[in-house]
């Protein structure tokens, strides 16, 4: 569930929520209707199905109890497109939903034209300040998606023998930005988690005080040229540097290297020119296949690859305190949803927010004093605090008015298909 303080003018609300349903539907323009309906492994969802699982959050928790009169699009959708609220009714198996053929791209064009409707009808009149916050919470949660469309489409077309571009978008290469700085912290008592002015996700609060030691964090990610020495190094082949289950992963997986980085092999993928050695990497992207950029950040990492990382350089990871509360006081910077790039880029500043998501050793498990909220939307955060790691700053297809410091995305240990980097810390 949400929390926020006070509720946006209802005018304001409308115009946001048709700004970002527009959104989503100009990054789905780019892909055919095969593209859309493909589901390349069990944790990636058809585009198509992020689309309808939108609409479907609206129809559910608004327009069916909210406005007289409302008609049900179609009675089925509220199997195919349930996510994970188990007290809603029953949903269609996760890792199947690339089974469903129909309904079609066009009918859940359709289906979202008729919820936006709806939704036009309901925001015109009264709105208690009760179903203003599902408005926001809807909002904020259909942006969560776009972000999840463009890490699932990338995941689907780098599966395709073809390794199709999502959209053609300049390749920018930096200059190598040099050893990272370092910005200290003092420790002490220090407040985290959202103070109540503007919106927020139930998992960000509450507002608490924890205590930290003196510590330092690197003023960047770390680059692919800095991963590319951990691999010559022998990174993926040394035990010493991971955890027992990192370890395991490596060898059953066969990891040698960030998901979607590939050898300069013209044999090795269709249409393949590359310009370097036998030892020259590319890396797919969004934009097709390039050859890997040593100055951007490294990006597509687990939390034990990360984890590796950081041992064999000397340091850790940060905790997710110890983020927020440099994050609250540096500028944001950095690279954030922009249909012109969508890939992680080099930057000089001390950016704290976008390019690539910041694993950080904090288990994801609920602040002191946290509460469920009573009924379905008590689902959306807090059932899934166990088995899984912090991720602090966005990425490069977060939206920028939808990420804030205080925000915690959360993966399991194994997961790469996230745009998930690394920024280093130390104790002082």
């Amino acid at each position: 569930m949400a929390k926020a303080g006070a509720q946006p003018h209802p005018s304001d609300l409308a115009r946001r929520y048709a700004a970002v349903r527009g959104t989503t539907e100009a990054l789905a323009a780019p892909l055919s209707p095969e593209d859309q309906t493909v589901q390349s492994m069990p944790d990636v969802s058809p585009t198509k199905w992020h689309r309808g699982h939108t609409s479907w959050f609206f129809e559910t928790f608004l327009l069916q109890p909210e406005l007289d009169g409302y008609d049900v699009f179609h009675p089925a959708f509220a199997y195919i497109f349930n996510s994970y609220y188990e007290t809603v009714g029953a949903r269609h198996p996760r890792p199947e939903r690339g089974f469903i053929s129909r309904p079609g791209v066009a009918e859940v064009a359709d289906y979202r034209a008729h919820v936006d409707e709806a939704m036009d009808r309901l925001m015109a009149g009264p709105l208690g300040n009760e179903p203003a916050a599902l408005v926001e919470l809807g909002i904020h949660h259909e942006q969560q998606h776009q972000e999840l469309l463009l890490m699932d489409i990338k995941h689907v077309l780098s599966r395709n023998p073809l390794q199709p571009a999502y959209a053609a978008t300049p390749t920018v290469r930096a200059e190598e930005p040099g050893k990272p700085g370092w910005i200290e912290h003092p420790g002490g008592v220090v407040e985290v988690g959202h103070d109540g002015r503007g919106f927020g996700f139930d998992n960000e609060f509450p507002h608490h005080r924890v205590l930290l030691t003196p510590f330092c964090l690197a003023d960047r990610p770390v680059t692919c040229g800095e991963w590319l020495a951990f691999m010559d190094d022998g990174g993926y082949q040394r035990p010493e540097l991971w955890l027992s289950d990192g370890w395991a992963m490596v060898n059953n997986q066969g990891w040698e290297a960030p998901l979607y980085w590939f050898r300069d092999d013209p044999l090795a993928w269709p249409g393949g020119h590359g310009t370097g050695g036998p030892e020259q990497w590319q890396v797919f992207t969004l934009s097709g296949r390039h050859e890997m950029d040593p100055a951007e950040p490294v990006c597509h990492l687990s939390y034990y690859e990360a984890d590796a990382f950081a041992h064999w350089v000397g340091a850790r990871l940060p905790t997710e305190s110890e983020w927020e509360v440099l994050a609250t006081v540096v500028p944001p910077a950095g690279n954030l949803l922009d249909p012109g790039v969508l890939h992680p880029r080099a930057s000089t500043d001390a950016a704290f927010y976008g390019d690539v998501w910041e694993w950080t050793s904090s288990s994801y498990c609920p602040y002191p004093g946290f509460r469920t909220a009573p009924g379905a939307v008590g689902e959306y955060n807090g059932k899934f605090m166990v088995n899984q790691y912090v991720l602090r700053g966005g990425c490069c297809v977060t939206p920028a008015d939808h990420v804030r410091a205080t925000y915690r995305n959360f993966f399991p240990a194994s997961a790469r298909w996230a745009f998930s980097g690394v920024r280093l810390a130390r104790d002082l």
